[in-house]
Formats: structure tokens, C-alpha cells, sequence
């Protein structure tokens, strides 16, 4: 797998963001939509990373920062065709890494509460994310369920 800083001008990148953010209609209510758009990811306080197998997409993730001290993880996707094969993991630890290189002493994330994000929620346990109130802009919401981990 290669990671690499991406642009999201590449038909598969636009093709995966618009399947993510599809996916995210399909299991929270639209207040409880979260996911970034093309325009909110190349924002200047975003950096984007996308998971490749030669020519072949993978995946995908970003690192908002929130300020100099905390980042939050944004749009992590795995593409249908290559789910279960450690993409998520591959960019988690690439991201965790990341944060730490940039100084960050806190990662958080949003992610929905409902079963269809049970998965996710399992990967962030895994990697030491806990349960944490609503951080940054967010408020709470029972659709979203908010975690964080000390770097």
C-alpha cells in the first residue's frame, strides 16, 4: 500500500468521496452529516491522504487541524472493492503518525452512533480512542458519538 498527500482532482478521488458522503445519507439524518465535501477537504486547515495498490484505490483519510495542539480525524474510507484488507488500519497509523510528527498532544473524531458505524467505532477502540463530550464546533447529537486519544 502507498499513502500519499492527494489533491482530490483524480476521477477515483472525487468517485470515493461521493460514496462516502452517499453512504453517510444513507444511515444518519442530514443534520448529523458531518463528512466533508471536495471544497471543505483542500481546505488550508486540511491535509488529505489517499491509500493506493499500484493503480488501484484503496481508501482514504484527512487530518483537520483543530488548533496547534489538536487535530481531528475526517473522512476515513475504505472503497467497497477492498474492505477487510487493512486499509483503514494502514491509514490510521499513517494519520496517528502524522499527528505526532506535527506536535499534536490530542487526535479526535466524530462518527455515528448507529450499528452501520460499529466497525469504525471497534478500529478507533482498538487504536486507544475513548468516549469523549462533543469537541471543537460540535454539539451533541445522539446520531454522533465523539472520541478522542492522547498522543
Amino acid at each position: 500500500m502507498n499513502i500519499k498527500v492527494d489533491d482530490l482532482t483524480g476521477s477515483e478521488v472525487i468517485s470515493l468521496i461521493g460514496e462516502h458522503l452517499h453512504g453517510m445519507t444513507l444511515h444518519s439524518p442530514p443534520e448529523s452529516i458531518h463528512a466533508l465535501g471536495l471544497d471543505e477537504l483542500k481546505g488550508p486547515d486540511i491535509t488529505f491522504w489517499t491509500v493506493w495498490n499500484e493503480e488501484q484505490l484503496m481508501g482514504c483519510g484527512a487530518l483537520k487541524e483543530l488548533d496547534s495542539h489538536h487535530g481531528e480525524l475526517k473522512s476515513m474510507r475504505t472503497a467497497s472493492a477492498h474492505l477487510r484488507k487493512g486499509v483503514a488500519q494502514a491509514m490510521l497509523d499513517y494519520i496517528i503518525k502524522e499527528a505526532r510528527e506535527r506536535g499534536y498532544s490530542r487526535l479526535s473524531l466524530e462518527t455515528g452512533s448507529m450499528e452501520a458505524f460499529i466497525p469504525a467505532r471497534k478500529l478507533y477502540e482498538k487504536y486507544g480512542f475513548v468516549y469523549c463530550p462533543p469537541f471543537g464546533d460540535y454539539i451533541e447529537d445522539p446520531n454522533s458519538v465523539f472520541m478522542t486519544m492522547e498522543l
